[in-house]
């Protein structure tokens, strides 16, 4: 069902994408991944206060352009409401068309890439790669009790969902950390500690990067 208007806003999003095929200028990205609930949204909006950094939300996003009535919307609706994927294509110009507008250089991309074909996406598209990737590893049974305790009102925070989510990660997102991992580029953060503890780790990943850090 919905098969051929899935097919065609995909083309459409083929096409955008290929015509404009690269970023127009020289930013710096970190890939931020981790289980839903593992706490990235909290620690990247620590990472840009104090390093300066433009937070962006692959879901985030992803919920706007869903909400914003285009063509695509209910088509990625759907595919976020049944726990799936969506294309890369469109997650991947929705990323580029963000860091285009912005007047800043240095980009936290939250959970992105999901899959090896999100990935493989973003690196042939945008031409970019990361400087690294920042992984919140946590346990399934913490981020459980995160994602039933927080009160966002969210559709995918039922338990159904839940489960389809951390099925995605478990089969599609680790392998890509995997990937990163093989090539030396993962930094690896203990996420069940509290939040203060966690940043702490993670100032100590970008430091060497001689960020400037605000006041």
């Amino acid at each position: 069902m919905g098969s051929v208007v899935d097919a065609a806003n995909k083309l459409i999003w083929v096409q955008e994408a290929t015509e404009s095929s690269h970023i127009n200028k020289k930013v710096k990205v970190v890939f931020v991944l981790g289980g839903p609930g593992s706490g990235k949204g909290t620690q990247c909006a620590n990472i840009v206060k104090h390093f300066g950094y433009t937070h962006l939300s692959a879901g985030d996003l992803l919920r706007a352009e869903q909400n914003s009535g285009s063509e695509n919307g209910a088509m990625i609706k759907n595919v976020i409401k049944e726990g799936r994927i969506v294309p890369s294509e469109v997650t991947v110009k929705l990323l580029q068309r963000a860091m285009e507008q912005s007047a800043n250089d240095k980009f936290l991309i939250d959970g992105f890439p999901r899959n090896q074909e999100n990935r493989e996406a973003f690196e042939s598209v945008i031409r970019i790669e990361p400087e690294f990737v920042l992984f919140f590893d946590c346990s399934e049974e913490e981020m459980q009790k995160r994602i039933l305790n927080r009160n966002q009102g969210r559709e995918d925070d039922n338990m159904e969902t839940i489960r389809k989510r951390f099925r995605t990660y478990i089969e599609s997102s680790l392998p890509v950390i995997e990937y990163y991992n093989s090539k030396g580029k993962v930094r690896k953060i203990d996420a069940t500690k509290p939040v203060e503890e966690v940043f702490e780790a993670v100032k100590d990943v970008f430091a060497p990067l001689n960020d400037k850090v605000a006041s």
